[in-house]
């Protein structure tokens, strides 16, 4: 199959992109060189850690290179000296400037986690939770030197179910986006897909994760704060303050009734978890709970260590 495909350079970081690797890689596509973001301190020792892009290329016997600067000229030079003849960008983490992106002569590909252009940014999984969306997914698209404003080549959707955090979510859509890819290159190279313009008007867009966004405001209706606990699931998790400590939650449910109470307001514990008042008077329920400093707990085995009271108001 690697006859169908051209010669590439494949960008990406993260776990995200680990599958879209390995899905070219499995098809023996060319894969030149890969650049990844330079190791990072990680864990309670800060120690030095490749990033799982990295790990992956070292195993398979693919060269790595990893400039702090993707603009710098010297980087842009050894990238090029490669001589591929397009790329492919999953979640790399840096904009690719113009001066690199016209030197592959079959245009760069990139892996996007949402329907564009709904969420361009860095954050489309997190983001696709927070608004609510009913579905989200993956696009496949041409990179110009916007912020995810290329021509799209493909797109996948699914059904967003009230079950799926972003741990899950974002799991779905990067086997999604590999198996999309792979797809996607295979009949772009043949000549059957033509890229569609984005309509810019329908824009949204998708910023990093700010940490305010982080400490659960209990005005917010109950369905929102449902949202925000998902969009933080398992990492870096949504919390509360309770006595002055952090609490993340976990495994948030909007509850079928209204409470009579305040917003913040502890009501009470169910199968579910901890019953809590949002600021529309419907109540969710948080089935984890992590004190900060202590391991993740379910509600009951939370509450079993330590009682908060009906009445008790959240932070």
């Amino acid at each position: 199959m690697s006859k169908d495909l051209p010669t590439l350079i494949f960008f990406g970081t993260p776990d995200f992109a680990v599958p879209s690797l390995n899905a070219l890689l499995n098809c023996e596509a060319r894969v030149e060189l890969v650049v990844t973001q330079p190791d990072r301190p990680r864990g309670r020792g800060k120690k030095l850690t490749a990033p799982p892009v990295k790990q992956v290329a070292v195993e398979r016997g693919i060269p790595v290179y990893q400039p702090s600067r993707i603009r710098d000229s010297s980087a842009i030079e050894h990238i090029v000296s490669f001589k591929a003849e397009s790329a492919v960008v999953v979640a790399y983490g840096q904009l690719l400037p113009a001066g690199l992106l016209e030197r592959f002569p079959l245009g760069v590909l990139n892996v996007h986690a949402s329907l564009l252009p709904r969420h361009r940014g860095a954050a489309p999984i997190q983001r696709s939770l927070l608004a609510g969306d009913d579905v989200t997914g993956v696009s496949i698209m041409l990179l110009d030197e916007g912020m995810d404003t290329g021509p799209v080549l493909s797109m996948r959707e699914i059904v967003i179910e009230e079950t799926l955090s972003f741990g899950s979510l974002h799991d779905r859509l990067a086997m999604m986006g590999a198996e999309l890819l792979r797809d996607t290159m295979q009949a772009w190279m043949a000549g059957r897909i033509q890229p569609v313009p984005q309509d810019s008007s329908m824009a949204t867009y998708a910023p990093p994760l700010r940490k305010e966004e982080l400490q659960l405001d209990w005005r917010l209706p109950a369905r929102l704060l449902a949202n925000r606990v998902r969009a933080f699931d398992p990492l870096p998790g949504a919390y509360f303050e309770l006595h002055g400590r952090r609490v993340k939650c976990f495994d948030a449910k909007v509850m079928p009734f209204q409470g009579n109470g305040q917003a913040g307001e502890v009501l009470g514990s169910s199968e579910s978890g901890l019953v809590v008042q949002g600021g529309d008077g419907a109540c969710l329920a948080l089935g984890s709970l992590q004190m900060e400093g202590q391991r993740k707990l379910t509600a009951t085995e939370f509450l079993r260590g330590r009682a908060i009271e009906p009445g008790t108001l959240l932070e």
